[in-house]
């Protein structure tokens, strides 16, 4: 009888506990839901499936994502499940900008200064948002990286409760009166819009000085993708090697770009031998250090 009633009195407690939790869920939602507007997501989303290379050589379905248009032919405005399925963030030259981020589709993304990096927070909604559309993505969707560090790439929740990529912390975005890849229409427009780099940056035109800590000065690398034309090419083929010490390329002297996350050290023959370059994360010209179709061989570490 004693048992009984101890048993009785712990159900009672239980009950009353999960009683109790319920009533705060109702008037108190939970810290994480109340900051997640506020969040930094300067660091990559883990919820994403980020793959290194370009939409095209991963066999994105076509009239998906960055490639789906609506009626009028406008990028993105078809069925937003379907837009929002993959994103490609590549850099790349556009107008006298190099280089910049692209989508899938070739067309300049920016930041816009009223906006902030840390936390992550966008000020642009409304009639802005029709001007310049948010790159949004779900938390399945797939970032296609060429050129563009994952260490870069995030998201912040909107107002709307929308996914918006971040470069940097930076939300980025299109810009409306862009409509072919090589297009800068919003560079520079109000003094607060501009194209922005592979690390979140304001764009600068060739020959300009960059922002202060553009220098790269990542880790070793572990692994690279060697593609063969310049600018990270997705027309052109490429190949990707990884591991640590030296690593014979399959197919030697005929890189022209390369995406690798850290410092890496090119060697213009196999087994590493012969003349050698030292490169600190992507490059999209090997010409601008001597070797571009050179590359046999790299050594990482």
């Amino acid at each position: 009888m004693f048992s009984k009633r101890i048993g009785s009195a712990a159900v009672l407690a239980v009950a009353g506990a999960v009683a109790l939790t319920a009533c705060g869920a109702r008037t108190s939602p939970p810290a994480q839901t109340r900051a997640q507007v506020e969040r930094s997501d300067t660091a990559a989303d883990t919820s994403l499936a980020f793959l290194s290379g370009t939409a095209k050589a991963g066999n994105a379905q076509p009239k998906t994502g960055d490639w789906a248009t609506g009626a009028d032919g406008t990028p993105n405005s078809a069925n937003q499940q379907v837009a929002r399925r993959w994103v490609q963030l590549k850099a790349a030259p556009a107008g006298g900008l190099d280089p910049v981020v692209v989508n899938g589709a070739g067309l300049t993304l920016y930041r816009f200064d009223k906006d902030t990096a840390q936390p992550s927070k966008s000020a642009c909604s409304g009639e802005c948002a029709k001007t310049w559309p948010p790159v949004l993505v779900t938390p399945a969707s797939k970032i296609f990286l060429a050129g563009v560090r994952k260490s870069a790439v995030g998201t912040v929740e909107r107002a709307d409760g929308s996914l918006q990529v971040t470069i940097g912390g930076w939300p980025v975005y299109r810009f409306a009166k862009d409509t072919k890849p090589g297009d800068t229409n919003g560079q520079g427009v109000g003094g607060t819009w501009f194209a922005v780099s592979p690390k979140g940056q304001k764009a600068v035109e060739q020959g300009e000085p960059s922002e202060p800590g553009t220098v790269a000065t990542g880790p070793a690398a572990t692994s690279g993708i060697f593609f063969d034309g310049k600018n990270f090419a997705d027309d052109e083929a490429s190949q990707g090697t990884s591991g640590s010490g030296c690593r014979n390329l399959a197919r030697p002297g005929v890189t022209s770009s390369i995406s690798a996350s850290g410092h890496l050290k090119l060697w213009s023959e196999k087994d590493c031998r012969g003349r050698s370059v030292v490169i600190d994360g992507d490059v999209a010209d090997l010409g601008t250090v001597g070797f571009d179709n050179t590359a046999a061989s790299v050594f990482f570490g």
